[in-house]
């Protein structure tokens, strides 16, 4: 699954190496209003981009060859994991950030786990009211650097042969999994 759909936001497909460039620039202008915010680089930022697309499920939305948002998806034991969704300011609230957690649900459940989890900052306040408008609640919470990195998840329908022991997760994907708050999770909201 490479290419998932069109519209006239642009294509939703899954990111390439060649790829890492521009999704840093584009993670640098979503999240750079936020440094004076919390006085540091958000974790997207300082994340390498190419090692992502090469470990996790990235995916971006492309507008004429330009990448305009992008979504990464880590799936871990009894969930999938958010670690970054961002859209280009010029393109945010147009449904993009919408659109690409709606598909992230909709892979949670295709890969036949019943929840989705995502972390961000306390002081990211409008993101986080989009995601309790959203459905998802607080489950944990963690002092880093001055500010708290708060832990959400949501919890989703699924179809009763998809759910647990019936996963679609590669046996790969299920080793040598870091949860949030391990001492190896690099994340730093």
């Amino acid at each position: 699954m490479d290419d998932v759909e069109n519209s006239p936001c642009g294509r939703l497909r899954r990111a390439v190496v060649t790829d890492a460039d521009a999704i840093g620039r584009l993670v640098d202008a979503a999240y750079g209003h936020y440094v004076a915010r919390i006085g540091r680089l958000p974790a997207p930022m300082a994340a390498d981009h190419a090692a992502a697309v090469a470990d996790h499920e990235v995916w971006v939305v492309d507008e004429a060859g330009a990448i305009v948002a992008v979504l990464e998806l880590i799936p871990r034991s009894g969930h999938l994991f958010v670690e970054n969704v961002a859209v280009r300011p010029d393109r945010q609230a147009r449904g993009l950030g919408r659109r690409l957690l709606d598909f992230a649900e909709a892979e949670a459940r295709r890969h036949g786990v019943p929840e989705i989890r995502l972390e961000t900052n306390e002081r990211f306040t409008e993101n986080l009211a989009i995601y309790r408008r959203r459905g998802y609640v607080e489950v944990g919470r963690r002092p880093r650097a001055g500010t708290d990195v708060l832990e959400l998840a949501k919890a989703l329908e699924l179809d009763p042969e998809r759910q647990a022991g019936g996963t679609s997760l590669r046996p790969d994907q299920l080793t040598n999994l870091v949860h949030p708050g391990d001492a190896n999770d690099p994340v730093d909201r």
